[in-house]
């Protein structure tokens, strides 16, 4: 029995070692015509996303959403995927939100009514 609860620890560390990390500098996919980079990285026990640039089009500009947490409170899985709360700063609201991160691209979600109205994007990573 000791034997198969330290297999089942190790398996569960090693999954979660192997996982892709959400930490790093991310490109937002366009929302209403603007996109940023994100810096991710831990807070506390999770991880914490702000506002670093801004851009429309192709032209940076001086958004007042720069230094702005977007990304709240995104605690690990352990399998890839993560929950917490995301801001949407084109209506100033924060959503339930999860990601799922896979190599350099992140799938995350802002939802309301209890997770049954979603909406989604796909960002990649920067480095």
């Amino acid at each position: 029995m000791k034997r198969l609860v330290i297999a089942a620890a190790f398996l569960i560390g090693a999954t979660t070692a192997n996982a892709d990390p959400i930490e790093g500098l991310w490109q937002t996919q366009p929302d209403e015509g603007a996109f940023a980079h994100v810096d991710i990285g831990p807070c506390g026990n999770a991880y914490c996303g702000v506002i670093t640039r801004t851009f429309k089009g192709k032209s940076e500009y001086e958004s007042p959403n720069i230094g702005r947490q977007i990304v709240i409170d995104m605690v690990p899985n352990g399998d890839g995927s993560y929950q917490g709360k995301v801001l949407r700063p084109s209506n100033d609201k924060i959503y339930r939100g999860k990601a799922r991160v896979s190599g350099d691209r992140m799938q995350l979600s802002g939802c309301v009514a209890g997770g049954l109205i979603c909406k989604s994007q796909t960002w990649a990573k920067i480095r």
